[in-house]
């Protein structure tokens, strides 16, 4: 069996039936990033003997009667989220050697179900980022073409997956951070509900945004990780309690008489044409598999941007005031308290600076009603645009991003154009539903083109299933940039 060109539920069930171990999957996974992670660089920390011993329990609990959802799978997890006992960083200088006591819910939950951790991916600082080049360690490579972005935040995660240096992985998503580096690296990868799965333990960027989400190569992969890490969590104010589906089990490939509705402002100036004609020709099939396209708009999705980058800098500025060289983090010693505030802040990255100046400037005496209280008021707005539509469309389908993965440094100098990257993306999270991007084809240079699945408020198990049914249809998740290139199981 060639173990590393199996999909997470693929091992799973390999493992059930006794055709591997988890050791055997494990070691299989740790040689591989020994052999081609120091090209793709989508790991900040291997925790090789922890995933061992995690593989070794997996296997005894196996050859005692035992079963749990994800027993001896192994999976990456962005170091946004904390695992105890291991490096914690968030891509910045200013937690480098921060090794926390305790773990994220997410990351509990993972454990709980018997997976394997493998390490910790790389991130843009504070999950601030477009490409994974605002990294303060590295830049991570996308493994369709190591001259390209993986996308960001989350790129880590998904090149890690892409690569076949894990079976899946949980990033964040708090402007498109899991959807758009799937879209780059061919993936499936959802952002569920705000507050599906709970923040505890997640390094803060912008609180009312922020929401972990599986990566994985197909829905079927993204549905068994949300099965595990969904869930409340009475630590976490914003956590949901709502009954957790069986996400698997949804996913019957069956979408007759589905509503899609298609957004006018999603194909704008600007995206590119094979991007357009990849996503329409993906909306034609979901057609003929029976569901119903129907034209709507959502006005204010023009606003999306400059709403989210006045909303998120400004929870960041507050998030990240505690990093002063007092509360949290290291203390760079100054001639006074301000000069070692001054030195100790001067570790942040040149664009969780901007975000802080950017926030701390729209929430001041002076601005804060012309610039903050008006960008809540049109986030107000954005949601009402989704809430009126799904009165009428069960799920909107629209491009992941305008572009495919761009070159490495070619819009590290400008960040309006990084910041456009997300801008098909923003809307969903200031609106609190749930998305999805889906490989749905490649451009003539072939790299990934994604198709994003929005889905109302607890929608995860619909927008699934419709990937679920796109993916038997069109398999373009199965052809792997790195791993060998035989059909995946």
């Amino acid at each position: 069996m060639e173990l590393v060109s199996l999909t997470l539920t693929g091992l799973r069930d390999a493992l059930y039936r006794g055709e591997t171990t988890s050791v055997a999957a494990t070691q299989a996974m740790l040689d591989r990033i020994v052999a081609h992670d120091n090209t793709i660089r989508s790991y900040l920390t291997v925790t090789d003997e922890l995933a061992l011993e995690q593989a070794a329990a997996a296997d005894h609990r196996r050859a005692a009667g035992e079963d749990t959802p994800l027993l001896g799978v192994p999976v990456a997890v962005k170091d946004m989220l904390c695992l105890a006992g291991a490096p914690t960083t968030a891509g910045s200088k200013i937690l480098e050697g921060f090794i926390p006591p305790y773990s994220a819910f997410a990351v509990d939950r993972l454990v709980e179900a018997g997976a394997v951790i493998l390490g910790k991916t790389n991130t843009d600082e504070f999950a601030m980022g477009s490409s994974t080049e605002n990294s303060a360690y590295f830049t991570t490579r996308n493994p369709w073409d190591p001259e390209r972005v993986p996308g960001g935040s989350s790129g880590g995660s998904a090149a890690a997956v892409a690569a076949g240096l894990a079976y899946g992985a949980l990033g964040t998503d708090t402007g498109g951070s899991v959807r758009q580096p799937a879209s780059f690296c061919g993936l499936v990868g959802l952002r569920p509900t705000y507050g599906r799965v709970s923040r505890w333990g997640v390094i803060a960027f912008a609180s009312s945004l922020d929401q972990v989400g599986p990566f994985g190569r197909r829905a079927a992969d993204a549905a068994a990780l949300l099965s595990v890490v969904a869930g409340y969590d009475p630590r976490d104010s914003t956590s949901l309690d709502a009954p957790v589906p069986d996400y698997e089990a949804a996913l019957t490939g069956d979408i007759r008489g589905l509503r899609v509705g298609v957004p006018r402002e999603y194909f704008i100036e600007g995206i590119e044409p094979e991007v357009e004609a990849a996503v329409r020709a993906a909306i034609d099939d979901l057609a003929a598999l029976g569901a119903e396209i129907i034209d709507v708009s959502l006005p204010h999705t023009r606003y999306g941007l400059p709403v989210y980058y006045l909303i998120a800098p400004a929870e960041a500025s507050a998030n990240l005031a505690r990093y002063d060289g007092t509360r949290f983090g290291p203390r760079v010693a100054g001639a006074d308290m301000i000069d070692t505030v001054r030195q100790t802040r001067a570790l942040f990255g040149p664009e969780t600076k901007r975000r802080i100046m950017l926030g701390t400037y729209a929430l001041s005496a002076g601005y804060y009603d012309e610039y903050y209280g008006r960008a809540l008021k049109v986030r107000s707005l954005i949601r009402e645009d989704f809430r009126r539509v799904f009165e009428s469309v069960d799920v909107i389908a629209a491009p992941t991003s305008p572009t495919t993965a761009f070159r490495i440094g070619d819009r590290a100098g400008d960040p309006l154009s990084m910041y456009l990257a997300d801008i098909f993306t923003l809307p969903l999270n200031l609106s609190a539903s749930c998305g999805l991007s889906v490989p749905c084809g490649f451009d003539s240079q072939g790299l990934p083109i994604g198709l994003q699945l929005i889905g109302d408020t607890l929608q995860e198990a619909l927008i699934l299933n419709v990937a679920h049914a796109y993916e038997q249809v069109k398999p373009w998740h199965r052809r792997l940039p790195v791993a060998p290139a035989e059909a995946l199981d």
